[in-house]
């Protein structure tokens, strides 16, 4: 009371003008922060089975229309009523695309046995003029294809060499090897060089001559180049 009588004295007789109360100021509240969440990852479905399929099928449609250089994945995407997005999910250049598509003209419906007629000519004329080999218009159609493409790109060169050629080079060189261990062919027959010779005669003939591989030129082949060439040293052992 005192204080405050003083204070009114102080004030009535000019002592002081004013005599302000401080409130004091609440506390500013801090923005809370939250951590931030990971974000969620979206599983996109993976294509497969039959839609994967019509998608291989409809590259190769358009690589025999344009051939590998003209081929887009829009063109691709257009051909099989897909998005280009849905191709990118499950392959992620030209390159993945075309090989899958041509690995897959290569499979069968149902698993294929191994080649094996019991002679090294019954097993080529089975391996060469049967689904998937030189007399396969498809697949002939699609090496045509690509021909540019394996003498200037060489990352499709690559993974044409390794995924899909190898494999069939490594076939042929089986039937050469059953060859040698039933005595056909001599021991001393390089196999290496003598493998791709079949397939590099008949698509000469296609490529370079015009002549549309046929039975009838891949058994003349066989018959008066290929197997005269791997039995020539055992004939000359045998005489």
């Amino acid at each position: 009371m005192a204080r405050r009588a003083t204070l009114f004295w102080m004030k009535r007789n000019g002592f002081v003008s004013s005599v302000k109360t401080v409130t004091p100021k609440p506390e500013q509240e801090q923005p809370i922060r939250m951590s931030p969440q990971p974000e969620s990852v979206v599983q996109r479905p993976r294509i497969e089975g039959e839609r994967e399929a019509e998608i291989l099928e409809a590259t190769l449609d358009v690589l025999g229309d344009v051939g590998y250089d003209r081929l887009t994945m829009d063109a691709v995407a257009l051909r099989a009523k897909a998005s280009k997005a849905t191709l990118y999910r499950r392959w992620n250049s030209k390159v993945a695309l075309v090989i899958d598509a041509l690995q897959h003209g290569h499979q069968h419906e149902h698993p294929v046995e191994p080649v094996d007629t019991g002679t090294l000519r019954g097993d080529l004329l089975e391996a060469f003029c049967g689904v998937g080999g030189l007399t396969d218009k498809p697949e002939v159609d699609a090496f045509g294809a690509i021909l540019t493409a394996i003498m200037r790109d060489a990352e499709f060169a690559a993974a044409f060499r390794s995924e899909v050629l190898a494999p069939k080079l490594a076939g042929t060189r089986a039937l050469f090897e059953r060859a040698k261990e039933r005595g056909e062919i001599g021991s001393g027959v390089d196999i290496e060089l003598l493998a791709p010779a079949l397939a590099g005669v008949v698509m000469h003939h296609f490529l370079l001559v015009g002549e549309q591989p046929t039975q009838e030129l891949v058994t003349t082949v066989i018959d008066q180049i290929i197997l005269p060439a791997a039995t020539h040293d055992h004939q000359e052992k045998q005489s």
